[in-house]
């Protein structure tokens, strides 16, 4: 008795396999931001935050990120992403966002809801300076209202 070999139930699982990696790749290329009237939204992957332009107390261009502990995310080539932890910060459970594209850049560190944190960039400069530059037009409209 001849045995018929249906492997295309296996073929079609590699192909699934192949096309969840890519999304995930895809997902996590780049930094996908969606800006609203009241608040903006950042999307790496797994790492989604939405911040109220109200919340914000600082917006600061600093070069460097201090050094921090991966809790969770990756770092890869000029890439950083997730949550990490401030060295200097080791009694508190403090966490800090990160969404960096290009680590050799400019980077934009959010200071929101009075100590939580969150640092920012895009592979281009242009429009990390850009962001930065409405973010920092935001603040003065909301601190103008008050």
């Amino acid at each position: 008795m001849a045995r018929t070999r249906n492997f295309w139930k296996w073929n079609l699982l590699a192909v699934l396999t192949v096309i969840i990696c890519l999304l995930a790749l895809l997902a996590h290329y780049k930094n996908w931001m969606k800006i609203k009237p009241d608040h903006m939204q950042i999307l790496s992957g797994f790492y989604y935050k939405e911040i109220k332009y109200a919340d914000l107390d600082s917006v600061l261009m600093v070069e460097k990120i201090p050094p921090m502990i991966r809790l969770n995310g990756f770092s890869a080539l000029d890439k950083g992403k997730g949550i990490y932890k401030e060295f200097k910060d080791s009694l508190s459970d403090k966490k800090v966002n990160v969404f960096v594209d290009n680590f050799t850049q400019n980077k934009i560190k959010l200071v929101y809801k009075d100590s939580l944190l969150l640092y920012v960039n895009f592979k281009d400069s242009t429009q990390t300076n850009s962001l930065y530059q409405f973010l920092e037009a935001k603040m003065a409209l909301l601190k103008k209202e008050e």
